[in-house]
């Protein structure tokens, strides 16, 4: 294991010793351990800020499984080092809120920590992974260790719903994402990302391209809830706020994001990759926007915010991919737009980051987030009113902070993507534009929301539970150092472009760098008068009206009907999905064991007799077939005459006798073909299942002789002999026809040398198959307890409680 995979897997080796640490250092807050895992790797990762500045990648391999073809291989480029800081560098900040914000004496710190540690290893195993085998493990961990997190507060009901929610809709992302993996490799007859982009242009026209296309992009937008997907992530913000700071402004949301970039130097050339990206990212920017002004809860207008943001991010990097439809040129303008997706990704995990922050400052301080209740504030807590106006104006776009810079290339990029000709964007290109304006119009209105409505205004100190001030130390410094990073990008942008921007982007855009074009990133914070310029101005101005006029409009949101919104129709489709299982169920279990096997053994003879029929698999060949004699004739006929009398049987009891008829005589056999062993257990197996049933039959109530007589099922009968045959035909094609040299030979030959054994059947099962042995003892061994357990229930009354 290379010290890359090891930094990979750090914080999942750490969590191991967290609830010891918990159990046994109480005196100390378990964070201040954990604050040491993100700052060694924020700290290790920083030394490959050179190599992947000079467009170098570091690559490192860990067999796994070479044979086919799935390895453990680290890689790291500018893209994948972006987001091992990001998780690292918001990672720390978060665990330090976190000690603070956490109660020690009342919170199940050792859960929390673990669960947060197990996240940030599925994280930087994403981005960090090449194999997309490798790479989709870690993408459903990611859904599992923010399930545990979402519903970290399992005793609330709003929690568990949340968690569940996220769960269902981004483990059906990664079920498609499975999906896209495997017909991408099918194609490129390879699991490596980087040897797939290779070979792209030998297989880009097969129609399985564009089915796994989607599947990858299904993936992509449930993660990071793009419409109509959204509907996980306000309800995610059940989480604690550390939680929230975390996953919905730095990491998890935002592995989606990285999704896309990773893969678009495969797709992006397809057309359907730009409109399928470019429009849900930027109707998701609207409709985020849109929905955020009409909530009351702090957290709720910042999960909506977020999503607004992240359609923003999902809608460049798809406007992106206009730069590999054209003969790329030196300073090729179409780049703006990835350039601005990475650029605003920094930027939004450190506004938003700072903001979850804040909110979680006011809940803890006073005891809600609602803001009607919320007002005048900025005396009260003057650092966190500080915090959150400048974290709302870099998000609405103001100057001179960070967000107005990546909003400024955001619309520079909509504005040249849409004027561009390119996908016949000459007709429906303006709605780029317009979804970008609008959307961006709301989000000025939501962002002066927040600081008005929480810190402005008169006092309203009887509505609060709690006696506001201002949040320890502590709990204030993550927040102002991601703020203290808003001003210092947006005074000083370039510190970042070629430090971290510029790489991430070539990492996109292989294509350009490879076809001699560069990828210019000069941010300033000063263009001129130019169309962005006027845009940001109406958007300040409308953003403005509309705020001052919100009373008079906001009743708007209250005409919607509720059973059209998703949310209802989610609701809905639980029900539903609840109702006809519950009624599936109670048509198929019916609590009696004989219509189980019917279902099985029916199951079996159509997916046995079918395969045999269409695969043309029966062959019949007489050759390998011994001589029979007349003895085992009469053996057969004893055997089949039992066997089919049974099902003509009017009692119990004579059916229990033919059964055993049938069991002895296939003991028989296992002499006669010198297998002692096989008759033996038949033999015992035989006297014990007789005995069992005439003990049952003999402790049973009594029962009338009309009772006792069974009927005929010609059902039951008919699934009997097509068992029987099912067994006789694949029995016959298995004896007819050999794929493969019998392994009998090597055990001859290898039982002395290899298992210094005299009895190959002991060795067999000792030593070659030994596994299989200890797994059905350890099975038994587990049937016993169990039986063990459900006896002592019984006798202690526990069963019944």
């Amino acid at each position: 294991m290379s010290l890359l995979h090891l930094a990979i897997l750090l914080p999942l080796l750490v969590s191991l010793f967290i609830p010891l640490l918990y159990k046994k250092i109480r005196s100390v807050h378990t964070g201040w351990f954990v604050l040491l895992v993100p700052l060694t790797l924020v700290a290790y990762f920083s030394q490959f800020l050179s190599q992947t500045m000079a467009g170098k990648t570091v690559v490192a391999t860990m067999k796994w499984i070479p044979s086919l073809d799935i390895n453990f291989v680290a890689y790291v480029d500018g893209l994948g080092l972006l987001f091992a800081l990001l998780i690292t560098g918001i990672g720390s900040l978060v665990v330090l809120y976190s000690i603070y914000y956490l109660d020690a004496k009342k919170e199940a710190l050792h859960n929390f920590y673990v669960y947060l540690l197990l996240f940030m290893t599925a994280m930087l195993g994403i981005v960090l992974s090449d194999n997309m085998i490798v790479m989709y493990l870690f993408w459903e961990l990611t859904s599992i260790s923010s399930f545990l997190l979402i519903g970290y507060w399992y005793e609330r009901e709003r929690s568990r719903y949340g968690a569940q929610k996220s769960m269902l809709i981004t483990v059906f992302g990664g079920l498609s994402m499975l999906g896209g993996i495997s017909l991408l490799s099918l194609l490129s007859g390879s699991f490596s990302i980087r040897e797939s982009l290779a070979t792209v242009g030998t297989y880009s026209g097969d129609p399985l391209f564009t089915v796994s296309l989607v599947l990858f992009l299904l993936a992509a937008f449930t993660k990071s809830a793009q419409f109509p997907f959204h509907i996980w992530l306000p309800d995610a913000m059940e989480a604690p706020t550390p939680v929230s700071a975390y996953l919905h402004s730095a990491t998890m949301v935002k592995a989606g994001l990285y999704l896309v970039a990773r893969m678009s130097p495969i797709f992006a050339e397809t057309p359907l990759w730009f409109y399928l990206v470019s429009s849900v990212g930027m109707f998701t920017l609207f409709w985020g926007s849109l929905n955020a002004v009409k909530q009351v809860d702090l957290k709720a207008i910042l999960a909506y915010s977020t999503i607004s943001q992240l359609g923003l991010i999902m809608s460049l990097l798809g406007l992106g991919a206009a730069a590999l439809q054209v003969d790329i040129i030196p300073d090729s303008l179409y780049t703006v737009a990835t350039v601005a997706a990475v650029f605003h990704l920094i930027n939004h995990a450190t506004f938003k980051g700072s903001l979850f922050m804040m909110a979680g400052i006011v809940d803890h301080e006073t005891g809600t987030r609602d803001i009607r209740k919320l007002s005048g504030l900025s005396q009260l807590m003057p650092v966190t009113f500080t915090i959150a106006t400048i974290g709302t104006l870099s998000m609405a776009g103001v100057p001179p902070f960070n967000g107005f810079l990546s909003k400024e290339m955001f619309l520079t990029g909509v504005l040249q993507v849409s004027e561009s000709g390119l996908f016949h964007l000459d007709t429906f290109g303006l709605l780029f534009p317009f979804f970008a304006v609008v959307g961006s119009i709301f989000t000025f209105v939501y962002s002066i929301l927040i600081v008005y409505r929480t810190f402005l205004g008169p006092k309203q100190l009887d509505k609060l539970p709690k006696k506001p001030h201002e949040a320890p130390i502590g709990m204030l410094i993550p927040p102002l150092v991601l703020v203290s990073l808003v001003i210092l990008i947006g005074l000083f942008p370039n510190l970042l472009s070629n430090t971290l921007i510029r790489p991430a982007a070539e990492a996109i855009l292989p294509k350009v760098i490879a076809n001699g074009g560069t990828i210019p990133v000069e941010i300033k914070l000063w263009h001129g008068f130019n169309l962005e310029l006027f845009l940001t101005v109406l958007i300040i101005s409308a953003g403005t009206v509309l705020f001052l006029t919100l009373p008079k409009w906001r009743s708007l949101y209250h005409r919607m009907p509720k059973q059209v919104s998703l949310n209802h129709q989610y609701d809905a489709l639980l029900r539903r999905g609840e109702r006809t299982s519950t009624a599936i169920h109670d048509t198929v279990m019916t609590g009696y064991m004989r219509s189980y096997l019917v279902y099985i053994f029916g199951f079996i003879v159509v997916l046995v007799l079918s395969s045999l029929y269409f695969l043309d698999a029966f062959r019949f060949d007489v050759n390998p077939l011994s001589t029979v004699h007349a003895y085992e004739v009469v053996l057969v006929l004893v055997l089949v005459g039992s066997a089919l009398s049974i099902t003509f049987a009017r009692s119990r009891l004579t059916s229990i006798i033919l059964l055993g008829v049938v069991g002895y005589t296939v003991a028989l056999f296992f002499v006669l073909f010198r297998a002692p062993d096989l008759a033996l257990t038949q033999l015992v197996i035989e006297t014990v299942s007789v005995a069992l049933f005439l003990l049952v039959f003999y402790h049973m109530p009594e029962i009338s002789r009309k009772e006792e007589r069974i009927k005929f099922k010609l059902g039951n009968a008919a699934i009997s002999a097509l068992v029987g045959l099912s067994v006789t035909l694949v029995a016959l094609a298995s004896l007819s026809q050999r794929s493969f040299a019998s392994i009998a030979q090597y055990y001859i030959d290898n039982v002395a040398d290899l298992a210094a054994g005299g009895n190959m059947v002991n060795v067999i099962l000792v030593d070659f198959r030994g596994f299989d042995t200890l797994f059905e003892i350890s099975v038994l061994a587990i049937a016993g307890l169990g039986i063990y357990a459900m006896i002592n229930f019984r006798k202690t009354g526990g069963i019944d409680k």
